[in-house]
Formats: C-alpha cells, sequence, structure tokens
C-alpha cells in the first residue's frame, strides 16, 4: 500500500475521498500495527516526501501513542511497549534522523512523537540512551537541529515526571537549554527553542535551584532573556519568570528588586504579550502570598513550611502606580468580547489580588486616584477609576471600605443610569455587583443599604437590564449578589415588596431577542433562581404563580419543530436553564408544609415534562433534569413512586453514562435522594440499580470523581431497605473493603489527598448507612465478621493523620454506628482496635462542634 497516496488523500477536500482514506489507515493500524507504525516513522524522516504528508504521518503516529480518556491512554501504552523490540528500535531510529531535516513541520511532529515514546519508555527504565543522544546533537549541528532537540527535550520534560530522570542528567538537560538561551546564542529559534524548554523544565530543578550558584545562573540568564530583541523570546522569559514566582517562591528574595524594574519597564513600554506576563508575575506573587497567609493566618512559628517574604508589601508604593497606569489602557471594543483579555483588565485583575494579600494597606494609595479620574470628560478614565475602585473591595476591612462605599453608592448609581459609554456603565455595574457581594449581608455590621437607598438601588438595577446585553448582565450580576445578602436577614426582607416587579423584569430579560449575548439569559436566569432562593415566606404566593409560567417555557422547547444543529444548541441550553429554576423552586415550595401542599397539584406535569426533556439526547440538559427530579423526589416523598416505573429507565441510562461522567455523577445523587424518598418503596428497583452500581464501580473507564459518590449511595440504599440490604452485602463489602484498602495508602499532590478525602468519606458513609439499616434487626449478626476490617480501616486512616475534618467526623460517626447496632459484640474488637480510644479522645477534644458532638455520640 503506498502510504503517501492514503495520507495525501486523508487531507482531500472531497469527503468520499477523506472517508476512505481514514478508513484505509484504520484497516491498516489493526491488520499489522508493527508494519502500520513504521511505515508512518519512514514517512515522517523521508526527505523525498511532500510536506502535508510527512507532518500527517507523525500526528497520525502520535496519536496511536497517546489518547485523552485514561482507558484508551493505557490501551495504546500496553500497545507500544508489547511491540517488538526490532520494529521500536527502527521507529526511533526514524524519530531521531527527522530531527535534523531541513523541514520545520518534520522536525518539530518528530519533536513531539519522540516526547511521548520517551513518556512510555522512560519510567519502563527502556531507551535508556536516548537523552545522551539528544544532548551530544545540541553541541554539533546546524542550527535548526539544535532548535529541534532543544524542542524535543522541552516537549520531554512535560511528558515524564521528575522522579524518572536521574540528577545528573538533569544537570546536563538545564546545562543545555540554558546554553541555549543565553545572549552569546545568535539563532534567534535556537533561543527560543531554549526558552520554551526551560518553562517545561523547571520542575525538574529543585535541585539546582538550592545551590547558589546554579540558581543565581539560570536566574541571570531569564532575566537577560527578557531583554531579548525578539518579542517571542521576551514573552517566553516571562512566562519563565511566572513560573518560577510559583515553584521557587522561597528562593526569590535576592532577586525581587530586579525582577521589578525588569517587569514595571516591559509593563510600561513592551508590546501586549509581553506586558500581559510582567503584570502575571506579581498576580503569582499575590497567590502564593495569599495562600502561605491563608494557611498559617500571619503566624510564622516554627511549623510553617514557607515563610512569607511580603514582597507585595514591600513593592506597593511602586506596584500600585504601576498598576493603576494599566487600567487606563483599555480596548474600545473589550465589553462585546467574551474572551477578551488586555493590559487593562490583567492590571485590574493583579489590582484585586494585591488588596487581597495586603488589606488595608492598599487603600490609601488607590483613593486619590479614584478621586482624581472619576468625573473627568475622558471615558477611560472614569473607567479606570470605576475599575480601580470595584478592584480593591475584596481584602480591605468592612470598616476601612464603608465610609468610601457611602460617599460612591449614589455617584454610582447615577454614573450607571446616566454615563454616555457604555464601558463606564459596565464596569460601574459590575462594581455594585463588587459592593454587594463583600460589603452587603450578615458579615457586616454598619449596612449600606437603608430602607431610604434600597428603593433607588433597585429601580436603577431593572432600568440597566434594559441596556446593551453586556450592561444589562452585569445589573443582574448585581441584583444576585443584592438578593444573596438578605438571605440570612430573617423572615422579613427590603426585597419583599419589589419581589414581583424584580421577577418580572427578569423574565422579560430572558425573552430579549439579544439575550444569547454576553451570557445574559444565563445570568437573568440565575439571577431569578437567587432571588426565589433568598424570598421569604411572604412572597411565597408569588413564588407559586412562578411554577406554571416557567412549565409553559420549558413545554415550549419541547415542542417540534425541525431545528439546525446551532438552534438545537441554544434550545438545549434554555431548557437546562429552565430545569435549573424548576429545581430551586421546587426546593423553594418543598421546604414549608403550606407552600409544599399547594405545590403538589403541578407535581405530575413537572414530572411529565422531565420525562420530554429526557428524551431529547443532550448532556447538559440531563444533568440538569436529574438535579431537578432529585428535589422533587425530596419534595414528593413516598408519593414518588408513582414515577418510578417511567422514570426507572432514564435512571439506568444516567448510571451507564460513562462518557459524561457528571451526569452518571448527578445520577448517583439522586438515586440517594430517591432512596431516601421512598425507603422500603424502592426495594423493586434495587436489583437494577445495585448491580449497575457494582458494574460502575469495577470498570476503569468511568472517571474516579464518580466512585466516592457510589460508596455513599450504598449507604442511602442501605438505610432505605433495611435488613433487604442482605441480598447485596457480601458485593457491597467486598467493593469497600478494596477500596478501603487502597485509600490508605495514597501518598500525593494535594489534588490527590482531596481525593483520597473524598473517597474515604464515600466508604464511611456506606458503613454508616448499612450499620444503621441493619440496626435492630435480627439480621445484625451479619455484620460481625467485617467489623474487625473495619475497625482496621479506622486505624488506617487515623495513622495516616492527612484527613479532614469531614472524614473526622464520618469516621467518628462510623465508630459510634458499629457499637450502636452490634452492641456487646463490638466490645472486645473496638477494645483490640489500635487506636480508637486516641481516636475518640482526640475528637472529644476537637475545636469543631460538629465533631465534638459526633464523638460524644460514639
Amino acid at each position: 500500500m503506498e502510504v503517501t497516496q492514503v495520507l495525501f488523500n486523508a487531507q482531500s477536500i472531497d469527503g468520499t475521498v477523506r472517508k476512505n482514506a481514514e478508513e484505509s489507515l484504520k484497516q491498516f493500524q489493526e491488520q499489522n500495527l508493527p508494519g502500520f507504525l513504521l511505515s508512518l516513522s519512514g514517512e515522517l524522516a523521508n526527505e523525498e516526501k511532500p510536506v502535508e504528508t510527512r507532518k500527517l504521518a507523525g500526528l497520525v503516529l502520535k496519536n496511536a501513542l497517546d489518547a485523552k480518556e485514561q482507558h484508551r491512554k493505557f490501551e495504546l501504552v500496553q500497545r507500544w511497549l508489547s511491540l517488538d523490540g526490532n520494529a521500536k528500535s527502527q521507529i526511533k531510529a526514524c524519530l531521531l534522523t527527522t530531527l535534523t531535516s531541513p523541514v520545520s513541520d518534520a522536525r518539530s511532529t518528530a519533536s513531539q512523537v519522540i516526547a511521548k515514546v520517551a513518556g512510555i519508555e522512560l519510567p519502563q527504565k527502556q531507551w535508556p540512551e536516548l537523552i545522551g543522544s539528544l544532548l551530544s546533537n545540541v553541541h554539533q549541528l546546524p542550527a535548526q537541529a539544535k532548535q529541534a532537540t532543544l524542542e524535543t527535550l522541552g516537549y520531554l520534560c512535560e511528558e515524564v515526571s521528575p522522579d524518572v530522570i536521574d540528577q545528573d542528567q538533569v544537570n546536563k538537560i538545564l546545562t543545555a537549554v540554558v546554553q541555549g538561551m543565553s545572549s552569546s546564542e545568535g539563532n534567534t529559534d535556537v533561543r527560543l527553542a531554549a526558552t520554551r524548554a526551560l518553562y517545561n523544565a523547571l520542575g525538574f530543578a529543585q535541585a539546582n535551584f538550592s545551590n547558589d550558584m546554579e540558581r543565581d545562573y539560570i536566574m541571570r540568564v531569564v532575566c537577560e532573556a527578557t531583554l531579548s530583541p525578539e518579542v517571542r523570546i521576551r514573552q517566553a522569559a516571562f512566562e519563565c519568570l511566572v513560573s518560577i514566582s510559583s515553584t521557587y517562591y522561597e528562593k526569590l528574595a535576592p532577586y525581587i528588586q530586579d525582577i521589578f524594574n525588569i517587569t514595571a519597564k516591559a509593563v510600561r513600554e513592551d508590546e501586549e504579550p509581553v506586558a500581559l506576563q510582567a503584570i502575571e508575575f506579581w498576580s503569582s506573587i499575590c497567590d502564593e502570598e495569599i495562600d502561605i497567609l491563608e494557611e498559617y493566618g500571619g503566624d510564622f512559628t516554627g511549623d510553617s513550611d514557607i515563610p512569607c517574604f511580603y514582597f507585595i508589601k514591600q513593592a506597593l508604593p511602586a506596584l500600585v502606580p504601576m498598576l493603576l497606569e494599566t487600567l487606563l489602557k483599555q480596548e474600545e471594543d473589550q465589553d462585546q468580547d467574551e474572551g477578551a483579555w488586555n493590559i487593562a483588565m490583567a492590571g485590574g485583575t493583579c489590582l484585586g489580588l494585591v488588596a487581597r494579600t495586603v488589606g488595608d494597606d492598599i487603600v490609601p494609595l488607590v483613593v486619590p486616584f479614584i478621586e482624581e479620574n472619576i468625573s473627568k470628560p475622558d471615558w477611560r478614565q472614569r473607567e479606570a477609576a470605576t475599575y480601580a475602585f470595584g478592584s480593591i473591595l475584596e481584602g480591605p476591612s468592612p470598616e476601612k471600605l464603608i465610609p468610601l462605599v457611602n460617599v460612591a453608592l449614589t455617584f454610582m448609581l447615577s454614573a450607571l443610569t446616566k454615563d454616555p459609554n457604555s464601558h463606564v456603565k459596565d464596569t460601574t455595574a459590575w462594581t455594585l455587583g463588587r459592593i454587594f457581594e463583600f460589603l452587603h449581608g450578615s458579615v457586616v455590621d454598619s449596612p449600606i443599604i437603608s430602607q431610604a437607598n434600597c428603593q433607588q438601588i433597585i429601580t436603577v438595577l431593572l432600568q440597566s437590564m434594559k441596556d446593551t446585553p453586556n450592561v444589562a448582565e452585569k445589573a443582574c450580576g448585581a441584583l444576585y449578589f443584592l438578593a444573596q445578602g438578605y438571605e440570612e436577614m430573617g423572615p422579613s426582607s427590603p426585597l419583599t415588596p419589589f419581589f414581583q416587579e424584580i421577577v418580572q423584569s427578569l423574565l422579560t430579560v430572558t425573552h430579549r431577542e439579544d439575550a444569547g449575548e454576553s451570557r445574559l439569559r444565563t445570568a437573568a436566569y440565575e439571577t431569578l433562581n437567587e432571588v426565589v432562593r433568598c424570598s421569604t415566606d411572604e412572597t411565597a404566593p408569588l413564588v407559586l404563580q412562578l411554577v406554571p409560567v416557567i412549565m409553559m417555557e420549558l413545554h415550549n422547547t419541547l415542542e417540534g419543530q425541525k431545528l439546525s444543529s446551532e438552534e438545537r444548541e441554544k434550545q438545549s441550553e434554555l431548557q437546562g436553564l429552565l430545569c435549573g429554576c424548576l429545581q430551586v423552586i421546587i426546593q423553594k415550595l418543598g421546604a414549608s408544609e403550606p407552600t409544599k401542599y399547594v405545590f403538589m397539584q403541578y407535581a405530575d406535569q413537572i414530572m411529565g415534562l422531565f420525562l420530554r426533556v429526557f428524551a431529547c439526547r443532550s448532556a447538559t440538559v440531563h444533568e440538569e433534569a436529574m438535579l431537578a427530579i432529585g428535589a422533587l423526589a425530596y419534595a414528593t416523598g413516598a408519593d414518588f413512586a408513582k414515577y418510578m416505573p417511567e422514570f426507572y429507565r432514564y435512571l439506568e441510562m444516567g448510571l451507564q453514562n460513562f462518557e459524561e461522567y457528571q451526569v452518571c455523577a448527578v445520577t448517583v445523587g439522586v438515586v440517594g435522594d430517591i432512596s431516601r424518598a421512598l425507603e422500603e418503596k424502592i426495594v423493586p428497583y434495587c436489583d437494577g440499580i445495585m448491580t449497575q452500581l457494582l458494574k460502575n464501580l469495577s470498570s476503569n473507564q468511568l472517571h474516579r470523581s464518580v466512585k466516592p459518590p457510589i460508596f455513599s449511595c450504598f449507604g442511602d440504599i442501605a438505610l432505605a431497605v433495611g435488613e433487604y440490604f442482605e441480598k447485596y452485602l457480601m458485593w457491597a463489602m467486598s467493593a469497600l473493603q478494596s477500596a478501603a484498602e487502597l485509600s490508605t495508602h495514597i501518598a500525593g499532590d494535594d489534588e490527590l489527598v482531596e481525593y483520597t478525602n473524598s473517597l474515604r468519606n464515600g466508604i464511611l458513609e456506606a458503613y454508616s448507612g448499612i450499620f444503621q439499616g441493619f440496626k435492630n434487626s435480627p439480621k445484625t449478626q451479619l455484620l460481625i465478621p467485617y467489623a474487625p476490617h473495619i475497625l482496621q480501616f479506622l486505624d488506617g486512616i487515623y495513622m495516616e493523620k492527612d484527613m479532614d475534618d469531614v472524614v473526622m467526623k464520618t469516621a467518628i460517626g462510623v465508630l459510634g454506628d458499629l457499637a450502636d447496632t452490634l452492641g456487646s459484640h463490638a466490645g472486645s474488637m473496638i477494645q483490640q482496635s489500635v487506636s480508637s480510644k486516641d481516636f475518640l479522645n482526640e475528637c472529644l477534644s476537637s475545636e469543631d462542634l460538629m465533631i465534638k458532638e459526633s464523638a460524644e455520640w460514639a
């Protein structure tokens, strides 16, 4: 088979030709993998062949080594590892020769493929000579090969984890990369490739950054590269600085003054991509310091790993003026474009982070800028002043900000209706939202909103909802936080008199012709939901009137008209929003008896609508409809049983939906809701549900985040059906046991620790539900054989000391459940357990009331 021709055809504009070519590539791959990979690598390496087919050959080769989905990736790795050694050597030889090709596309593609192969082989201790042979390339060849080799080293560092490469080789890689970056390197492409490679190699440089001389050298070269005449090199060098700021924060003190000078110059004078990275450096330093200060509460005793160097506090007098200048560099159309990001936005974001880092200290530095610019004729100055004000509202204390806000509020409300410039209105509405988010509600002692100005605020916000989509969207956001602030305020809310008017205005917004722009429709529904969620009993009759209105809207989206795929996407987005809205209304009305009673007249119709929504195939809508059904089950209780015969198949579909795993996770949660609502009436459906849940647990195709809720769900089902759970006990316990063993030996990064905690919590919730379900039944003795293992699991968690408060509370609860259900059978086992006494004592003296109560009960 002539592979060049097939690769050509695979890029044809003619659909049929393209499809046939893709089909024959697929067949070739399935029938003869070694031959397939060899001919692709040969194509990529062959200088006689056209660029297009070489590039595609490389991409197809890359896709045969790696995939996004975990289970697919695993298969591809296994397939490569089991290939004949001879074929692998030939493929790798082709790849390495391609690095010296005069064709840049071929070189670049080969770099990526080599890194993918290295990602598979290096952890297996295979291809040990790779790094050596790459490094020998760097020193002798024409510039283009040098460039390709550095690019390969960069990709390689991205693919493999630092523990795979020994320190000696790391040193050599870093030496080659840093030399390639230095100003003595005459070739721009080489220097750029080296700078980008350093970005990926920084994670490997722990040891080098601990050595003063090596660190000084690396920092010097990076800082020099920020002054290169080539803009892409400057940008890449600043990206390295940003990465260094978070990876090696504690090593920055000697360089911070120089870095300030370099970044300040770049922010003021350089091209936008470079200036943005220079601002990002300071945002990243803020992130580090905010984390350190939050974790240690400013209390740096012996146990804090990283001291806070207060870089931001020291830089304030120079940093704040620099950031305020950036706010005046707005773009004319930045509000219209969803993903817009420019110097003014980056500067404002950084200013907000600075405010969170230093608190009150920022206020006196920003107020003069606001006062000077807020009334200027040039819109840029008014907008910058407003943006500066909005940016510093989170961080400083309410005492410091409220006097300013009281002065500013009237001014801003007037600007929101009267300012001639749309940018200024947009930022003003955003700032009002920030005022209501951070300085209004039960957290603040002196309220900024009084009976007197409440009416004016609402009038202005509702009027602004008729403005351009971007302004209207921000006005919805401000109203959202206004409503949220009254949530804890007790039985009466100042918003009550305006409830009808607010809801009407929001519904009108959702029907605007241009509601699809600037996320306006979504914002209006989110705000409507919040207004309903925070409403009081006084407005319950009005919330009831909303039910048929939203039902009608949902009904209209289901009426069969033939839609284009773009219209269908818009329609399913709307269905999702309407299901979300109904969910909030159901929760609100189901929460008190009188309204629940009246609401029940709609339950059958609503359920009917939800079932019709499931008949449309769209993942986002399924997720929203599932959540709403969970709320409905909770509200209707045992009456929900009448919907089960029809609903069950959708429940099963949701549990089988591995592709859209969020839908699967939500469905698992809804099974829990339904178990609580139906109690023993769920029995007829248990076989199907338990079979599917056990299947899900044993699949390696299901995203790991769905597993903890599945275990909690076991607990919900056991609690609902009591001793009937005996049927599934052996299977469930065995799944729990193996997950429990896995979860006590996990060391890893923060994300893994967080996942482990949620996994343990799910397992514990299952044990708790099972014990409580069997309590007082003649079958409790069935649980005795499992108790020693459960106690061992509790010991394991206790010994590891990395559980969060939630796990601690659930764990001590399980100890209590075990004693409560097994009674005297549990005594000797608990006495033999290594840590239950210490664990109990620790929980009894906990600061956390929930943990303490749980321990006292236990």
